[in-house]
């Protein structure tokens, strides 16, 4: 029996860190739907899926349509788990990005949260209680220039848990967010071919990223799956309204030499 053996769960994102969560969870014995709007990375997990027969599931889906959102939900009886991890990464500053570029990330990456919730939570209610992990960033605390409408969703995520938390509590509903540093995903890949161009050696890109951090390297999709489990699982019982850095000790120093 896995630890999450008969439980119900619901991942946004089908690759990077969404992909890793959604198969450690099926692994664990839990039956997940993954909500993804990427068909290639819809159809590598399916196909993953497949070839482990894991109780996993895939859904196209708009994590931004509230319509869309509304559909997939309505498949569900109950509900024990969320993890939000569904995230777009536009670079720029709040001069030079486009206001609706700015709000699409908005509707995905905090949106999506709130869309998630307002479906999910009653789900939630009906079993008794339950948890979300809602995935932001480590740019949510401290960034990088040029990054303007990532790093204000990724900082709203982190006063949104807080708010989850609190409203839900009575509810045996306990609602975390998880901050990883740079992790080998393709968002981090996107990075990779915004820094150094289109025909980047993203595999030299990410040894770069990787020396910021003294733990010396980038971290891997499952290593965060690894926190999010745990955040999800009965041994957090006493974990609400927090977030976790994981970060490979990105934010533990200062800048200085």
């Amino acid at each position: 029996m896995g630890e999450f053996e008969g439980k119900i769960a619901l991942i946004t994102g089908t690759s990077g860190i969404g992909r890793a969560s959604a198969l450690e969870l099926a692994r664990a014995g839990a039956q997940v739907t993954c909500l993804g709007i990427d068909e290639a990375a819809n159809d590598g997990l399916r196909d993953v899926a497949r070839s482990e027969k894991l109780d996993l599931a895939i859904r196209t889906c708009d994590v931004a349509s509230s319509s869309e959102v509304e559909a997939a939900f309505s498949a569900f009886e109950g509900l024990d788990v969320i993890v939000n991890s569904a995230a777009i990464h536009p670079y720029g500053t709040v001069v030079d990005t486009d206001p609706e570029v700015f709000l699409k990330a908005y509707a995905v990456n905090v949106g999506s949260i709130q869309l998630t919730a307002r479906h999910g939570i009653p789900l939630m209610q009906k079993r008794g209680g339950g948890a979300i992990v809602n995935i932001s960033s480590v740019q949510g605390h401290a960034c990088q220039k040029n990054v303007a409408a990532y790093v204000a969703t990724k900082g709203a995520i982190h006063a949104l848990t807080r708010a989850m938390a609190l409203d839900h509590a009575g509810d045996r509903i306990r609602v975390n967010s998880v901050s990883p540093g740079s992790v080998r995903t393709p968002i981090l890949e996107l990075a990779a071919r915004t820094f150094d161009g289109a025909d980047a050696d993203v595999e030299e890109a990410f040894r770069r990223f990787g020396t910021a951090h003294p733990i010396g390297r980038i971290g891997e999709p499952e290593e965060i799956a690894g926190l999010v489990l745990f955040l999800a699982s009965d041994r957090a019982g006493f974990v609400t309204g927090a977030d976790y850095l994981i970060d490979g000790g990105l934010l533990a120093g200062l800048g200085v030499k």
